[in-house]
């Protein structure tokens, strides 16, 4: 029987974990050390950087918004099961690569599936901007990590190329 613990996976599940605690202080401290609770709230931290407070009731892109409870919990719901799927997709590679990519993505899950459970909305605060054009919407650590964890995923499925078992077995013609 083979240990579905192996080391790469053990690091993928710490890695997850550490990117939910990141998201979930930062979205604390956001709320109640810096005491940003209302919509709009803002806070310069660099001239291209604040940390703004907004209620996302959405999905990626606040697309899909909770507008009733029903499908608050039909979000809820729904991002729970994606994060078991990507968890034992995580669970069944064997190449870190691949497993640091998932990992990325369930700890990110993870994160906005508590606030969406907790609040009915996603805490999101990030403000990138450089005068009036913002490259990317409002988003949080957890989004940030779904993200980067998207591109790595898709990145190694077009670059990196794993030998086949059946190549590797291959005799030599003779």
């Amino acid at each position: 029987m083979t240990n579905i613990l192996t080391k790469p996976r053990l690091i993928g599940l710490v890695v997850a974990m550490a990117i939910f605690a990141a998201d979930q202080w930062l979205k604390d401290y956001v709320l109640n050390t810096l005491g940003l609770n209302q919509e709009g709230q803002s806070v310069e931290i660099l001239s291209f950087f604040n940390l703004t407070f907004i209620k996302n009731p959405g999905i990626s892109l606040g697309m899909f918004e909770a507008t009733s409870p029903e499908m608050r919990w039909l979000l809820v719901g729904l991002t729970a099961l994606i994060a078991l799927i990507v968890f034992v997709w995580m669970m069944r590679e064997k190449a870190l690569g691949d497993i640091l990519g998932l990992s990325l993505i369930l700890g990110g899950a993870l994160g906005n599936i508590v606030d969406r459970y907790n609040l009915g909305y996603v805490i999101d605060y990030a403000d990138l901007h450089f005068g009036d054009f913002r490259p990317f919407l409002i988003f949080n650590v957890a989004d940030a990590a779904i993200t980067i964890g998207v591109l790595i995923i898709l990145a190694r499925s077009f670059f990196v190329r794993d030998k086949d078992e059946s190549e590797t077995n291959e005799t030599a013609p003779a």
